[in-house]
């Protein structure tokens, strides 16, 4: 009934054409999902991107090179509308496109996720100058949205963002990978809070493209005793 009146008084915009929801209690519009293109095989087993040729198991990226993380997975291609979108839900205020991501990423991936079992859910940190200047940090409001669906405990505080670095759009591939290398650290106050097994995690994020991100966070939880690092991301970049 609460929900419904919500509705009604602030009835929800469609998290890709940002208009009034045509249909009451949806969280998009019908036809704008169409506008979506979901991650489907083949796709890359280790990272989830999608790629062309189905005789290939990996991406270029993971071809290349070792990761620290186990596997990884996402919703959707990256494309134009996912890209207003996202900066939408990243820096203008659109906190409730969550509701929207979650369940999706539930529908498709519940199993998949219980299947890795995670001992909790670690969102990938924002340092405190972009907190400041945002109010919330995205990432965070994903995994608090999915543990609290799938009664998984979150871990915000177990990675900290220590340096403010440069925003990764705007460096090449190599720029991206000096530039987070060393902007993450670990908690031990919060790991010593959380009383129980934390052998395996499952990092939350909005977008992985390169992966350097992803990869950071993934290195200093290793570094750091946790023995299995999995990814969940709303979209994802295309593999080659």
């Amino acid at each position: 009934m609460f929900e419904a009146l919500l509705d009604i008084l602030y009835p929800r915009r469609c998290p890709i054409c940002s208009e009034i929801v045509d249909k009451r209690g949806e969280l998009s519009c019908t036809e704008c999902r169409k506008k979506l293109i979901p991650v489907e095989e083949p796709k890359c087993k280790r990272c989830g991107k999608p790629i062309e040729q189905e005789t290939r198991e990996y991406c270029y990226d993971c071809e290349r090179r070792k990761h620290y993380f186990e596997r990884g997975f996402a919703l959707w291609l990256y494309n134009e509308d996912m890209k207003r979108t996202m900066a939408a839900f990243k820096n203008k205020g659109r906190q409730e496109y969550a509701d929207f991501f979650v369940e999706e990423l539930i529908k498709k991936y519940q199993k998949e996720i219980e299947d890795i079992s995670p001992d909790a859910l670690v969102p990938v940190p924002i340092h405190k100058n972009k907190r400041l200047t945002r109010g919330y940090n995205q990432a965070e409001i994903l995994a608090c949205k999915l543990g609290d669906k799938l009664n998984i405990p979150v871990l915000s505080e177990l990675l900290v963002r220590e340096k403010d670095t440069l925003p990764q759009k705007q460096l090449s591939d190599k720029e991206r990978f000096r530039n987070i290398s060393e902007a993450f650290a670990f908690s031990h106050k919060e790991r010593l809070k959380f009383n129980k097994s934390l052998q395996r995690v499952l990092l939350v994020d909005d977008i992985y493209t390169t992966g350097s991100t992803i990869e950071a966070c993934a290195r200093t939880l290793k570094l750091n005793g946790i023995e299995e690092v999995y990814f969940a991301s709303i979209c994802i970049g295309k593999g080659y």
